[in-house]
């Protein structure tokens, strides 16, 4: 509304605006008339910029290593504006399609089962030892990287700040030198031993 009043407005969220955070919200107000609960017409007529940002899926790939090498999907684990069997038929998709998981939202205080049942439908499709990574508090100093085997992934390591990264059956756990970094690989090894054995 401001906006519409012609004063220069920032909205500014953690992340990238277009990932479960302000942008959609911005854009379906913008959608809607004030009849609907929406903005005014003056509101509606203003330009609205989306700069990108570093997406907690980017910031947890980044301290891991690769893991988004190869398909991967993002998924809210949270049932607040989705309806569960919603979440539970597209966990059940990306389980059967082998992608690379970003669970954002996993838990809340009140809500703890969801990521126990994913995992438990994702070891009907994939690994007992398959990586899965817990990047906690990205980019704040508090920040905290773990990691785990899918079957020993556990609810009460997890919270809203957590993003959770589960492996595909090809993602991999290398210990280097600097500690464990997990990768997806995209095929690359079997195209360089046919070049060699060819």
């Amino acid at each position: 509304e401001q906006a519409g009043k012609g004063i220069n407005v920032a909205l500014i969220c953690s992340g990238d605006a277009g990932i479960y955070a302000m942008g959609a919200l911005v854009f379906e107000l913008l959608d809607r008339g004030p009849e609907a609960y929406g903005v005014s017409d003056a509101a509606r007529r203003v330009e609205v910029i989306s700069t990108p940002g570093v997406s907690a899926l980017q910031g947890a790939a980044a301290r891991a290593g690769a893991p988004l090498g190869h398909d991967f999907c993002a998924i809210s684990l949270s049932d607040l504006l989705t309806p569960r069997e919603d979440i539970i038929k597209r966990l059940r998709a990306a389980a059967e399609g082998d992608f690379v998981i970003a669970f954002y939202n996993p838990v809340s205080k009140r809500r703890r089962t969801l990521l126990a049942e994913a995992r438990d439908i994702l070891l009907q499709h994939r690994p007992a030892d398959t990586p899965v990574m817990l990047a906690s508090s990205l980019g704040r100093p508090e920040e905290h990287i773990r990691y785990r085997n899918l079957a020993d992934l556990q609810v009460d390591e997890v919270d809203m700040l957590t993003v959770v990264l589960v492996g595909s059956s090809h993602s991999r756990l290398a210990q280097l030198g600097e500690g464990p970094r997990m990768f997806t690989p995209r095929g690359y090894a079997r195209k360089i031993d046919g070049d060699l054995a060819g």
